[in-house]
């Protein structure tokens, strides 16, 4: 359960554990036996459709609801452990800040909030400002700023205090392309200097290009978490090739399925640690190799494929 304690934290412990952790809204089961590892400087994707128990595991991982049962630590201390939440940034999916405050001021209360001292307060707004991209709005009203303008904000205010777990839910969805690079390079930025970051989103495109580890969940039980190679697996290696001879023919063969068009062949079956070896067998009988890509299913196709089993599992 959540506690008031601070204990000395070693910096060996993950960002986040949880061990069958759960949570009942009377007969509703909101989340159930949730257990996950996130390690420092690891970016963690969340994923799940609506009403799946995301929001809620983000609820007790922070302390603002306790759990029915199981438990979870986070930075090394029970979950809603009050010094610990000083160290983690959050970004809501329904950020919304005052209208008549500016981009500075509204930075100033959340510095205060999370008890920085002020005479950190302007190093911290100026860096945060830059990092977003709204240094030129630093003085403007909110209220005047669009929706992806509030969502950097939003950022902004989770990246005060230099914290070493950063909660981002949904943190690209008001954005435009730009901002959505921007944001994984911030990211980046975060894994980088050891900082676990925690992102739940609907965007598996985006998912796919930013997290090292994912967990899919439904109906508030876990369906699969893994590295993406572990979940997506390799479905095999698509190359373009000139000279290709009978001999060319018959070791893509050897190594599975081969389809082709227009130059180019696709081996189904060959795992990513085999593909070097493929090719320099290839080169040393005369072909000659332009391009290799890895085929893969996507997180997406992924994703729906494990959504549709859990579905078949359930009683009709």
């Amino acid at each position: 359960m959540p506690d008031g304690t601070t204990t000395a934290v070693s910096q060996e412990e993950p960002a986040i554990r949880t061990l069958e952790l759960t949570k009942h809204y009377g007969p509703a089961v909101a989340l159930s036996g949730l257990s996950m590892v996130v390690p420092r400087g690891e970016v963690f994707g969340f994923l799940g459709p609506n009403g799946s128990g995301k929001t809620t595991a983000v609820k007790l991982l922070l302390g603002l609801t306790r759990p029915t049962g199981g438990e979870a630590w986070v930075l090394g201390a029970r979950a809603g452990n009050r010094q610990t939440r000083t160290r983690i940034g959050y970004l809501p999916e329904l950020f919304r800040y005052q209208g008549w405050l500016s981009a500075r001021e509204v930075l100033a209360l959340h510095c205060r909030l999370a008890g920085i001292a002020r005479a950190e307060w302007p190093a911290q707004i100026s860096g945060a400002l830059t990092t977003i991209g709204l240094t030129g709005h630093a003085d403007a009203k909110v209220e005047t700023f669009s929706k992806g303008m509030q969502q950097r904000l939003g950022l902004g205010v989770a990246l005060l205090g230099d914290p070493a777990l950063v909660v981002l839910d949904e943190p690209t969805s008001a954005l435009d392309p730009v901002g959505r690079a921007d944001t994984r390079d911030i990211i980046r930025r975060l894994r980088d200097r050891g900082c676990a970051v925690f992102l739940n989103s609907h965007l598996l495109g985006e998912v796919e290009q930013i997290c090292d580890r994912v967990a899919v969940i439904s109906n508030g039980r876990v369906l699969a978490t893994g590295s993406l190679d572990e979940l997506l697996g390799s479905g095999g290696v698509r190359m373009r090739l000139t000279g290709v001879t009978d001999a060319v023919r018959a070791a893509l063969a050897r190594r599975g399925n081969v389809s082709d068009h227009d130059g180019w062949f696709i081996v189904t079956g060959v795992g990513g640690e085999a593909v070097p070896e493929l090719i320099a067998d290839l080169v040393g009988i005369g072909a000659r190799v332009y391009a290799v890509e890895p085929v893969r299913q996507t997180l997406e196709e992924r994703f729906l494929a494990l959504l549709r089993d859990e579905e078949a599992a359930w009683p009709s």
